[in-house]
């Protein structure tokens, strides 16, 4: 198989390139380097079998031409983080909504199986859980960039399905919940890389808000696993699945384990949303999945502890730093 990748320079896209080419397949991916890093890549510089590409989603011919070329599409790219997020709410619209457009569009015309990453941004300030793929979506004024993202990334579940409603488009849409691993930067806003970096500095671990809230973190290594067997199986058409952990943790929590794991002399501070992002600044409180529905698709269950994660995230930041 011939695997079209955007934003496959990022953080997932760079293990699932790695996860793909492993299992003897072809690689291509399209990446305009905004968020992703040559660097995520760059071990696979010289494999004939991939092919890195530097342009962006919202290139129309571009992304025509390497659809054509390829037998399913993997689309990754996205304006994410809340620090870009909230800084960039006109870039995060942009990008997210007209160039999964662009790829949809192009998944028609040659009539690719096309695999769309969302977001468990999706749920908004919806604090039940878990959370079923269902389940209604709580989002304040339209007007706080905080909510583009999950705006964006409803318009493109929107899309996609459609697309497969109305113009047979094989396409299947995936809800990741936080997660994290190796390769991971902490620059936009992400909170373990952030954390484990402060703690291996023994700077203070700066937490936002509370930090009563509350996240279900999954090790990179299990989402990778998951996209090849989604994209190939045709009862997932239309549809769309939670992928993530029911391990639950604060983010207060989250930061002492870091502390505890890395022999940390930090200390925790807490930093009031305003000060943090922007005045008004909504987060939401509790994020679980439910994932009976992927498990039931493919027999999903994550391999990688929370421990064994954060263990992972320092030897990497240790070794990168």
């Amino acid at each position: 198989m011939h695997y079209l990748i955007t934003g496959g320079a990022g953080f997932i896209g760079s293990h699932l390139s790695d996860k793909l080419l492993g299992e003897g397949h072809k690689v291509t991916v399209l990446d305009d380097l905004s968020t992703g890093k040559i660097e995520n890549v760059k071990h696979l510089e010289g494999n004939a079998a991939f092919q890195l590409v530097v342009g962006t989603i919202l290139d129309e011919s571009l992304v025509d031409k390497l659809a054509e070329r390829c037998d399913a599409i993997f689309h990754l790219a996205a304006a994410v983080g809340v620090e870009l997020i909230v800084n960039h709410p006109l870039e995060s619209l942009t990008t997210n909504i007209k160039g999964s457009e662009i790829v949809l569009e192009m998944a028609y015309r040659y009539h690719k199986k096309v695999l769309i990453t969302s977001t468990s941004e999706i749920y908004g300030k919806n604090t039940q859980g878990p959370l079923k793929e269902d389940q209604d979506r709580i989002l304040g004024s339209p007007l706080k960039s905080r909510w583009s993202y999950s705006t964006a990334k409803a318009v493109d579940e929107m899309l996609a399905y459609v697309y497969w409603k109305e113009k047979n488009v094989p396409a299947t849409i995936v809800r990741l919940f936080n997660t994290v691993g190796p390769r991971q930067s902490g620059a936009y806003g992400m909170v373990l890389p952030r954390f484990v970096k402060q703690a291996l500095e023994n700077k203070d671990i700066t937490v936002y808000g509370s930090g009563k809230q509350s996240r279900c973190f999954l090790h990179v290594k299990d989402v990778v696993s998951t996209l090849p067997k989604v994209i190939e199986n045709q009862k997932a058409y239309g549809q769309v699945f939670n992928i993530g952990s029911q391990e639950e943790i604060t983010i207060e929590g989250l930061a002492q384990k870091v502390i505890g794991i890395t022999g940390s002399r930090s200390k925790i501070v807490r930093i009031p949303y305003e000060k943090a992002y922007e005045e008004g600044f909504e987060d939401m409180e509790r994020r679980v999945p439910d994932t009976t529905k992927i498990r039931d698709l493919i027999g999903f269950k994550p391999t990688v502890d929370l421990k064994t994660i954060i263990e992972d995230v320092v030897r990497y930041t240790k070794g990168n730093s």
